[in-house]
């Protein structure tokens, strides 16, 4: 489908947030998006118009095309499933901890993460029928790594560096469904993280790994 998208229409679903999917273009572009289903105009005011669960399919393929041909990003590439703070193609990605180089702080990084979490807000809102903000939606259970990492970053909590030993949170994959580990040094850190996550709509229960004896999370998005 991204071949018969003209070059205008790529680089409108190239600029959508990343998170919420959010759309800007010409009335003709957006319409055109619309007909190819790879977006949909929000019925609620302002009536913006939002990539499709196909469209962010198409935005990702974009992104790992340019990633591919285009000199990697600044940073590199972390090893182990982690991803640093942006994606391929520049796109933003929440500190998920342990990455090779930290990621820029500052200021700036700062606005990123509060309006990456403003973005998920948003989309939960547009998902659930009852409009509600307070429970993850289907890109987050889609995304469980980078989901728990961004309600994290967004509270302020800070991503482990390349040195495990100096503290900071850990978010990894899992062989369970729809659950993520989170790791901090720290038992009242990792404590806090729990309920940063659990105000954000996740359900997150304390456990210890039988050979290291390792404290950890095992945390999943809440349905209800």
């Amino acid at each position: 489908m991204t071949r018969a998208l003209g070059a205008g229409l790529r680089r409108v679903v190239r600029a959508a947030d990343p998170v919420s999917g959010r759309l800007k273009g010409t009335e003709a572009q957006l319409a055109g998006l619309v007909e190819r289903g790879l977006a949909f105009r929000h019925p609620r005011a302002p009536h913006g118009h939002f990539l499709t669960p196909a469209g962010h399919r198409i935005r990702e393929g974009e992104d790992d095309a340019a990633g591919r041909s285009g000199p990697e990003p600044e940073g590199g590439a972390s090893g182990g499933g982690t991803s640093g703070s942006r994606a391929s193609g520049g796109v933003f990605a929440a500190r998920v901890g342990g990455e090779e180089e930290a990621a820029e702080g500052g200021a700036a990084r700062v606005r990123e993460v509060r309006s990456a979490w403003q973005g998920l807000l948003e989309l939960r809102r547009m998902s659930h029928p009852d409009g509600a903000t307070d429970r993850p939606c289907g890109w987050e259970r889609g995304h469980l790594v980078q989901a728990a990492a961004l309600a994290l970053e967004a509270a302020g909590h800070r991503p482990a560096g390349a040195d495990a030993g100096d503290g900071g949170y850990r978010v990894r994959e899992t062989p369970q469904p729809e659950a993520v580990a989170v790791y901090e040094a720290e038992g009242e850190a990792l404590r806090a993280c729990a309920a940063t996550l659990e105000a954000a709509g996740w359900q997150a229960g304390e456990y210890t790994e039988p050979r290291t004896r390792t404290r950890y999370l095992l945390a999943s998005p809440r349905r209800v």
